[in-house]
């Protein structure tokens, strides 16, 4: 038997009372120092509205805050399980949903302004350091 940690099947939320912009993305660390391949088992799996360029919907965000979700995933960790929030000043952030939370607000670099489609690259700023991710996938909830 493998100890290797066997890759998550991601699966659609179906829910028939989002509009139909909902979509599921997941984001996967991309090269870095220490990463030089990337790591398909650090990223962040998100369900949010996205409008016709494919950036994150904030007018549809805001009418369906609650099934704005994200998750946390890394290897040999418990998933963590929280909400995108709209910060003031128009940022986005992922607020973790245990109640005393170990993890700060992991901010959204100018995700106003990127698109969520398969093959670019975003940054998340996580406990004040700078990582790069790229969009694996986007699918319709």
């Amino acid at each position: 038997m493998s100890n290797a940690r066997a890759k998550p099947q991601i699966k659609p939320i179906l829910n028939a009372s989002l509009p139909v912009q909902f979509r599921q993305f997941r984001l996967a660390l991309a090269r870095e120092p220490g990463h030089p391949d990337g790591d398909d088992e650090v990223a962040y799996i998100i369900v949010a509205p996205l409008d016709a360029e494919d950036r994150i919907d904030a007018a549809l965000w805001r009418e369906h805050r609650d099934a704005c979700r994200v998750v946390r995933q890394r290897p040999d960790q418990q998933d963590q399980r929280g909400h995108l929030v709209h910060r003031p000043g128009g940022g986005w952030a992922f607020r973790y949903d245990d109640g005393d939370s170990s993890l700060p607000d992991e901010v959204g670099y100018h995700f106003a302004d990127e698109r969520f489609l398969v093959g670019e690259y975003v940054s998340i700023n996580e406990g004040g350091k700078m990582h790069t991710y790229r969009v694996t996938s986007v699918s319709y909830l």
